[in-house]
């Protein structure tokens, strides 16, 4: 139960009161998470750049963490944290890449491409999301619990849910049978 909850008035989620230690947690997560995805895009070493990326990925779970959505951040260690940059890993590890071969009017050229690729993407995403979320707000009286999200995912989306699960396997068997050494 919330410390909060329990105290008549002070309940952040019903109330119109602004936790100030949520915001400052959130505005150090950010710093983190923003530091470790530009080190991720940057660096030059591709182990390097994973490891960045778990960083960045717990900070989104963390956020969700603190926006009381306990279920959906667990998720993200679990699947993101827990698996997929464990499968990244892994792939660099047993593949063999090739590096250098490149010279600095291709890596100047790609960098411009790179750059002018990435603000394109970020007006269309930033564009996108205004005009969605203009006017959106976050339900506070009722947030959403492991038993709700558990329930929808469950019930009306099942028949997606086994399916990607089937796809994931077909995956793995795939990766097993194209990684075997005759």
């Amino acid at each position: 139960m919330n410390v909060f909850a329990e105290m008549t008035g002070l309940d952040p989620l019903t109330s119109g009161e602004v936790v100030v230690a949520q915001n400052i947690a959130f505005g150090l997560i950010a710093i983190i998470m923003i530091f470790s995805a530009l080190r991720m895009v940057t660096t030059r070493n591709v182990v390097h750049a994973a490891l960045y990326l778990v960083i960045v990925l717990a900070g989104a779970a963390a956020i969700f963490i603190l926006l009381g959505a306990e279920f959906v951040g667990v998720t993200q260690v679990l699947v993101y944290i827990g698996a997929i940059v464990v499968l990244f890993l892994f792939g660099i590890m047993l593949t063999r890449g090739a590096f250098g071969g490149i010279n600095l009017e291709e890596k100047a050229e790609q960098r411009k491409m790179s750059i002018l690729v990435a603000g394109l993407l970020a007006v269309v995403t930033g564009g996108a999301l205004i005009n969605t979320f203009s006017d959106a707000e976050i339900a506070r009286s009722s947030p959403s619990t492991t038993a709700t999200v558990g329930d929808s995912i469950f019930s009306q989306f099942i028949i997606p849910f086994e399916a990607v699960s089937v796809l994931l396997l077909a995956a793995l068997i795939g990766a097993i049978v194209v990684a075997r050494k005759d």
